[in-house]
């Protein structure tokens, strides 16, 4: 057991017992729990689905592990998450290099809609964990719609998000896992792809396509510095807090205001000035100087360059360019300083599929 310290004031400090425990122990089925009509098959399903970037919390203040919510702004890349889920007569057998956040989804999933059975499992991600591109969100959406499917589809998309959101999880040693943080914005991208726009409590307040003929391309600078587990705890639930209590209100009314209607008409270049001034508001302020403030001079080079959205995805360090200019002239734009492109892909507006 690990106790933190969450900050969130001179006269406010609490300690959080940050806690383990084994997969399947201590469910929130959010309200969902009851008798459904299920048609149980034992063909496979297959499910891909895309890995998305967040680009920003509104409030630090409104979530917390075990707590969904803060709302947030992310979007879905063409990197994908694999999922093929067979009902069995019991047990789960799952094959991923993450077993433990899979056995607690499928616990939590059959205990929600009353399955007695089991699922046989095989999963596989995009690879690129806990540099800000939602991998275990990805591999969790995928399951629960392969899941679902498999026995019927009892459940919508929707309450498939909230009890990935209420149950959001993340592996920890010896095969236990420990509550993470969630806005809401991986499921929903995931799922329906495109940019998403999410509220408190996991609502989807605002969700369109965009940027389809532009390039995504994602750089990851080094970063000595870890963006998971207690480091990630220590910052979202201190300095980044303390900072939205300053600047959510700014926040909310720039994605209300300027963002959405941008997405709306398909302005990325406005989107991206609007991006950027978020990157030194509240939270997305904390997140990237927990990096070093040579995050902020590798993202004004890149916006000097001429490129037109340029955000750094969750707590970082990756770096996401949404841009009509093609990958080699990014590349060199990046010699200069070192970087390379880790990834380049395109906007996923289609969000899962079933194959």
């Amino acid at each position: 057991m690990t106790i933190l310290k969450i900050r969130g004031g001179d006269l406010d400090l609490v300690e959080y017992e940050f806690n383990s425990f084994k997969p399947g122990e201590d469910l929130k089925t959010a309200g969902l729990e009851g008798t459904y009509n299920l048609k149980i098959s034992s063909e496979p399903v297959t499910v891909r689905a895309p890995g998305r970037i967040h680009l920003t919390v509104l409030d630090m203040n409104r979530f917390a592990p075990g707590h969904p919510g803060g709302g947030g702004i992310g979007f879905a890349i063409q990197v994908y998450a694999y999922a093929t889920a067979r009902a069995i007569p019991s047990g789960y057998e799952i094959t991923y290099s993450r077993p433990a956040i899979i056995e607690h989804f499928l616990t939590l999933f059959s205990k929600t809609i009353g399955y007695t059975g089991g699922f046989a499992i095989e999963a596989r991600d995009h690879e690129y964990k806990h540099v800000g591109l939602g991998s275990t969100s990805t591999i969790l959406t995928a399951v629960a719609s392969a899941v679902n499917k498999a026995v019927g589809e009892p459940l919508t998309q929707d309450q498939l998000r909230t009890l990935i959101g209420h149950n959001y999880v993340e592996e920890t040693e010896g095969g236990l896992v420990a509550y993470g943080f969630e806005t809401g914005v991986g499921p929903a991208v995931s799922t329906y792809g495109g940019m998403a726009v999410m509220g408190d409590d996991l609502a989807l307040v605002y969700r369109h396509e965009f940027a389809a003929d532009k390039h995504v391309h994602i750089v990851i600078p080094p970063s000595s510095i870890s963006s998971a587990g207690e480091e990630e705890f220590s910052l979202l639930m201190n300095k980044a807090r303390t900072l939205d209590y300053r600047d959510r209100e700014q926040k909310a009314y720039c994605i209300l205001m300027d963002f959405i209607p941008a997405l709306g008409c398909g302005d990325l270049q406005r989107m991206g000035d609007v991006m950027w001034e978020i990157e030194f508001r509240g939270s997305k302020r904390a997140e990237v100087e927990h990096h070093s403030f040579e995050l902020y001079h590798y993202m004004n080079r890149l916006r000097k360059a001429g490129l037109e959205f340029v955000g750094m995805s969750s707590v970082g360090p990756s770096i996401a360019i949404i841009t009509s200019m093609p990958a080699e002239k990014i590349r060199d734009i990046l010699r200069p300083m070192d970087l390379t492109i880790a990834i380049s892909t395109s906007v996923d507006n289609r969000g899962l599929v079933f194959e």
